[in-house]
């Protein structure tokens, strides 16, 4: 760890501590933990008292989201962000943004967040319970480190997870070979844009944007460029979800409820999701675990918990009403009836 904890961007009581991950050919290498701890009332009395949350961002984008975080400390939960390598507070000059060849990459980044959260990978888990949260590409990151880390989680928490490509399963399949084949002999090659800033626009339509510390320069209007050994790692990521994988805990998906055409401006795109194709995204969603809950969000765009208020009081009932009354709720309610009995 660098320096220890210091004040972050968006201002007190945030804090951010850099993680040192080694080198490699653009150089230095470092993930950023950002934290909120809960009001001290909460803290000792908050239906999730015992809960550590950390945060996984989207493609071209980093930890930004105030209110979320304090909805989450409002519980008396302990909320965590890691902003990882080579995006938002860990992105060094001369870097690519985002790019890496295999999403397994960022165990690295994972494990010295919760090194950090006091909850090591090696030796036995932590008392505080685990929850993880995953926005887009940070969702499917999430997804995968909890297939591969059983029984780590008490609970998984997607934002619109990118567990499909925008093609759909047999789009993707037919255009895999030429990714993969493209990523071998040019990785770092251009990539036509696709991102016309809509997305933006819409965010900063419904009020969304800007915040408090928002950097443009970690998430710009247009997203970073890819390139097709980035994109390579992302179709081997939606393969393994659609072969199926275990989350190995409970899940909850939010999504909005439709999607809409992202190449050209209209007025939808501050109520519909203009990234993925969310019909697709919830179909994907019955791959990733025994026990999956969705929730539609009406009116929810890309990330709901920017939406337009109304839609957004709808996310954060139904994740606090799955938290409260169901997942925590319920395991509370076991480990009362075991100490009875």
């Amino acid at each position: 760890m660098t320096g220890g904890w210091e004040q972050d961007v968006l201002g007190r009581p945030f804090e951010r501590l850099t993680l040192p991950l080694g080198s490699d050919q653009e150089g230095e290498v470092v993930a950023t933990l950002v934290r909120l701890d809960p009001p001290r009332l909460a803290s000792l009395t908050g239906p999730l008292r015992d809960v550590d949350v950390i945060y996984l961002h989207g493609w071209s984008d980093y930890f930004f989201q105030v209110e979320l975080a304090r909805f989450w400390a409002s519980l008396g939960a302990r909320f965590h962000a890691l902003d990882l390598r080579k995006y938002g507070r860990s992105l060094r000059p001369g870097q690519t943004p985002g790019f890496v060849t295999s999403l397994d990459v960022y165990d690295a980044d994972i494990a010295a967040a919760l090194e950090a959260m006091g909850h090591p990978l090696e030796g036995p888990p932590s008392r505080r319970r685990l929850v993880m949260m995953g926005h887009s590409t940070g969702g499917l990151t999430a997804t995968l480190w909890a297939s591969r880390h059983p029984g780590r989680l008490s609970a998984l928490v997607l934002n619109s997870p990118w567990l499909e490509l925008q093609l759909g399963t047999l789009g993707r399949q037919a255009l895999s070979p030429l990714v993969q084949m493209r990523a071998r002999v040019d990785p770092m090659g251009a990539h036509p844009v696709v991102d016309l800033g809509f997305y933006t626009r819409a965010q900063t339509e419904v009020g969304a944007l800007p915040v408090r510390g928002y950097r443009r320069e970690w998430r710009p209007e247009r997203g970073f460029p890819t390139h097709p050994g980035w994109l390579a790692a992302i179709v081997e990521g939606h393969r393994r979800v659609s072969a199926g994988v275990d989350a190995g805990c409970p899940t909850i998906v939010l999504l909005s409820t439709r999607s809409t055409n992202p190449f050209a401006w209209n007025a939808e795109m501050t109520g519909s999701d203009s990234v993925l194709v969310v019909d697709d995204i919830a179909r994907a969603a019955t791959r990733i675990g025994r026990e999956v809950t969705l929730a539609r969000i009406e009116g929810g765009i890309h990330d709901v918990f920017l939406s337009r208020p109304t839609p957004r009081e709808q996310a954060y009932l139904a994740l606090e009403r799955w938290l409260i009354r169901g997942v925590f709720g319920r395991s509370r309610g076991l480990r009362r009836a075991r100490a009875s009995g």
